[in-house]
């Protein structure tokens, strides 16, 4: 089974895969998922201003965190109020920053820290100029990956400290005439470096540990209100970039994402489904959401891989109830990598 998973993945990144990011991705490096985050905000305290309608939305969306309803669905459940949901996005932009910059710091002492960054090397061993990188995190990992490997990385924003959205979204540094190897990482749910301010203008200002005065974060959380602030800018243009990326690729590789995101998948799995473009998803658990598309029996072409007792379960059309793989983690991408381009270890 391991050569055949071999195979299938040598050929998966040989087609230069568009990459999705997930939560699972950057839980892997320290950043707090969904379920902490949910707790953090339940313990957030209530807001004396706030009118009996809110305290009485806020107390069932806390009523659902605490009987183990997932954040996405409790803030889906509850009408928060514009003022409420700017409170969950700035606490969302507190809670998640410190382990930001942690990654940053370890990847400062050790430039190997990131082994996105060597999967980033693999793929540019080729004629690519550019790795197209979809994630609905909002933290700057696939950016620091990029950095350390030696990539320029774009995320629809000019460069600078003070950065103006793109008019381009083929803006890329260049070295004399050439093109610098470009990572785009197409932020479809908003950056911690990202802010608004009181006239709408939309900015990018990477040294701002703290949300300036007058502005607030460009992060879309979950909620009543998500498709609706994703009509507006910067996200149309992110997303018709996304989906640009996701139409032309010609191969997937899922790394935690667990298909839970109608912003990112349908072309995904339009693609997978009509014109058999291969898919590799890397995981610690398949969710629900995975197991049912890959169930379906229509993705023509595809290997899952996730934990189980200590090694592997595989997944794909031969094994579609899974097949074990004691011993071996490659669900894991630095193990993974290690399998396909050889333990540098």
């Amino acid at each position: 089974m391991i050569e055949q998973i071999q195979e299938y993945s040598q050929g998966v990144l040989s087609l230069a895969p568009a990459i999705v990011l997930g939560s699972g991705f950057s839980a892997a490096h320290g950043v707090p998922g969904m379920w902490p985050l949910g707790r953090h905000l339940r313990d957030l305290d209530i807001d004396p201003t706030w009118d009996s309608e809110e305290t009485t939305q806020w107390a069932a969306f806390s009523d659902q965190i605490d009987v183990g309803v997932d954040l996405e669905a409790a803030l889906g459940r509850a009408r928060l109020s514009d003022r409420q949901t700017a409170k969950v996005v700035e606490a969302t932009r507190t809670f998640l920053m410190p382990a930001d910059l942690q990654a940053f710091n370890e990847m400062l002492a050790d430039r190997k820290t990131f082994p996105l960054s060597r999967l980033y090397q693999h793929l540019f061993n080729s004629t690519h100029r550019t790795v197209d990188v979809v994630t609905t995190n909002y933290d700057r990992l696939a950016e620091y990956a990029a950095d350390a490997g030696g990539f320029s990385h774009f995320t629809g924003f000019d460069y600078g400290h003070l950065q103006i959205r793109a008019r381009d979204p083929r803006t890329r540094v260049h070295y004399g005439r050439d093109v610098a190897r470009t990572v785009c990482v197409w932020k479809v749910h908003g950056s911690l470096d990202w802010f608004q301010d009181s006239f709408g203008q939309i900015i990018g200002a990477r040294a701002c540990l703290e949300t300036p005065p007058t502005y607030a974060p460009v992060m879309v959380t979950p909620g009543i209100d998500k498709y609706r602030l994703t009509h507006g800018e910067p996200f149309r243009t992110i997303f018709g970039c996304s989906d640009a990326a996701l139409q032309c690729a010609r191969a997937y590789l899922c790394i935690g994402y667990g298909f839970n995101d109608e912003h990112v998948q349908p072309k995904l799995i339009e693609r997978c489904e009509t014109t058999a473009a291969p898919l590799l998803v890397l995981t610690k658990e398949l969710t629900p959401t995975t197991k049912s598309f890959l169930a379906r029996g229509r993705c023509g072409k595809y290997l899952a891989l996730e934990e189980y007792a200590g090694g592997t379960r595989a997944y794909n059309t031969d094994n579609p109830n899974g097949i074990e793989i004691p011993g071996t983690a490659i669900w894991s991408l630095p193990n993974f990598l290690n399998c396909m381009l050889g333990d540098t270890t």
